[in-house]
């Protein structure tokens, strides 16, 4: 081989190489690109938000949430059909298309919700003597383009969800109640139980991570709560355990007698009653009895009404468009209760404030074919209270407006979609707003400062404190009566044109009056709670 031979073999190696490396070169920078591609689709991936339900990704529901001022919310009827339920316009107890209220249904509980409003009411529709349970939050209904959306708390407290988001991986998980309970039932055969018990209220305590099981078969089985892990919080010893999911407790029964014990397992109330339900989680006060008789305790067990009467209370199906959630809890403050056939008030601190005289509360509608059964006018708290086929109505302390029950008629009508309140009386009927304005009672969005003097009777009397004599009864009703008489015909023909120097003057007047009013009422009650 001769030098130029050489020298074009060495260019011709030297070439190849030089191709050789431009390739790799190319294709490592092909690896690079793609791994930085991949590592960036990665990367986009694992922080796009995901909604994942019940263990599966879900696009469509995931396009509903929407976060506002911090906080994440979803249309509520929008998302109702991905968590089990049904949804309407209106209210469950007063159908209508009403686009302010909704309410969402499945075969076990309704929930009601409201524009602006920060609760929600829930009904156990698998109860036949369930009383709407009361859920707050901390932020209000809101309306988006007139569609009612709820915060991920609202959602997870009406739906009966857990709804969870973590900001870090920018990831939601919503987990419904019957997939838990499906999740968990195997584990409780390995915590040595036979199942998890399949009582609606029982399958919430799954959501606070707790569970109700059973051990044993049919009529031999007994009841324990054990939380997701097994650990024993109720040993399984009792004959019946039910959830209390708004007080967060156990209703507990072992020997035909019912307590009360704790998440922990302390005794909140002895085991010593014959039933046990709950008054209100608000005011805090059950409902206890024992021998056929009824009473009121506290959270703790302590007695605030002695179990001494027949009834605590009341049937309120018959007011059904009176829009009352709570049988017990009438006007904001008064439980109706009966002792043989007459029916007194207490307060919610425990305070008597209206003795056994009445003999039913609320207005049932009989000869009016326009007129609707009343029991309480809500937006001025007033309770309608009945003696002798005779009508009167009671502010919230239980103090009477009309100074005895005279109106022949006080009932409702609705025209329109509103509802409109009468007093009917000596064959006079005035406009029933109009007269607790004109005698100082107020909205409670007003304030709600209750006269303690009327104009329909100056002479006020305390419901405690009547007559002790036949004669002197009859005297004053009539007087009272003719009042009635005057004050509905003059306010009648002074509906549409009061002068706002006389209203001004009747409110001054009303609330002065209803400030001495409420000082003798709070009086009394401490006075009260002194003798307990």
């Amino acid at each position: 081989m001769n030098l130029i031979e050489e020298s074009f073999q060495n260019k011709e190696e030297k070439k190849k190489k030089r191709t050789t490396g431009i390739i790799l070169g190319a294709i490592i920078l092909v690896v690079i690109i793609i791994i930085a591609i991949s590592a960036y689709l990665f990367y986009i991936q694992s922080t796009t938000m995901r909604l994942i339900l019940d263990g599966q990704s879900n696009e469509s529901l995931k396009q509903l949430v929407v976060f506002e001022n911090g906080k994440m919310y979803a249309p509520i009827k929008e998302i109702a059909s991905y968590l089990g339920y049904n949804s309407y316009n209106g209210e469950y107890s007063q159908r209508s298309e009403d686009q302010s209220k909704c309410y969402i249904q499945n075969e076990n509980e309704v929930a009601n919700f409201s524009l602006g409003s920060d609760t929600i009411y829930k009904l156990d529709l698998t109860s036949d003597t369930a009383n709407y349970e009361k859920v707050t939050f901390d932020d209000p209904i809101i309306a988006k383009n007139g569609i009612l959306y709820a915060t991920s708390e609202a959602i997870e407290k009406a739906f009966n969800v857990s709804f969870q988001y973590y900001q870090e991986t920018n990831r939601i998980y919503i987990y419904t109640m019957p997939y838990l309970v499906q999740t968990y039932s195997p584990r409780v055969l390995d915590f040595g139980y036979t199942a998890i018990s399949n009582v609606f209220p029982n399958q919430k305590a799954v959501l606070q991570d707790m569970i109700v099981v059973t051990k044993g078969e049919n009529d031999n089985s007994i009841y324990a709560v054990v939380d997701v892990n097994g650990n024993t919080i109720l040993e399984a010893k009792y004959d019946n355990i039910t959830y209390l999911p708004t007080t967060g407790d156990f209703l507990v029964e072992s020997d035909g007698k019912v307590g009360i014990l704790g998440s922990k397992g302390e005794t909140r109330v002895q085991i010593m009653y014959d039933s046990i339900s709950l008054m209100d989680s608000d005011v805090g006060l059950y409902v206890a009895s024992n021998n056929g008789k009824y009473g009121a305790i506290d959270l703790r067990g302590n007695v605030k009404i002695y179990i001494e009467n027949d009834e605590i209370g009341m049937d309120i199906s018959p007011f059904s468009q009176n829009d009352i959630k709570n049988k017990y809890i009438l006007a904001g403050n008064l439980i109706p209760v009966r002792k043989g056939e007459l029916w007194g008030l207490y307060d919610i601190n425990g305070n008597q404030v209206v003795d056994f005289t009445y003999d039913s509360f609320g207005y049932i509608a009989k000869s009016n074919k326009d007129a609707l059964n009343l029991l309480v006018i809500p937006d001025y708290e007033v309770l309608v209270a009945c003696k002798d086929e005779k009508y009167t109505l009671l502010n919230s302390m239980g103090q009477e407006l009309f100074g005895a029950p005279v109106a022949d008629d006080i009932y409702m009508t609705i025209s329109g979609g509103q509802k409109h309140y009468y007093i009917a009386a000596n064959n006079q009927t005035m406009d029933a707003e109009v007269y607790l304005n004109n005698i100082g009672v107020r909205k409670q969005s007003e304030g709600g400062t209750v006269s303690g003097n009327t104009s329909i009777n100056n002479n006020t009397t305390s419901n405690n404190n009547t007559s002790n004599t036949t004669n002197s009864t009859n005297t004053q009703n009539t007087q009272t009566e003719q009042n009635t008489g005057e004050q509905v015909q003059e306010n009648s023909g002074e509906q549409n044109q009061e002068t706002s120097q006389e209203g001004t003057e009747e409110q001054q007047n009303g609330g002065e009056e209803g400030q001495v009013q409420e000082g003798q009422g709070d009086q009394t009650s401490q006075e009260g709670q002194e003798q307990s």
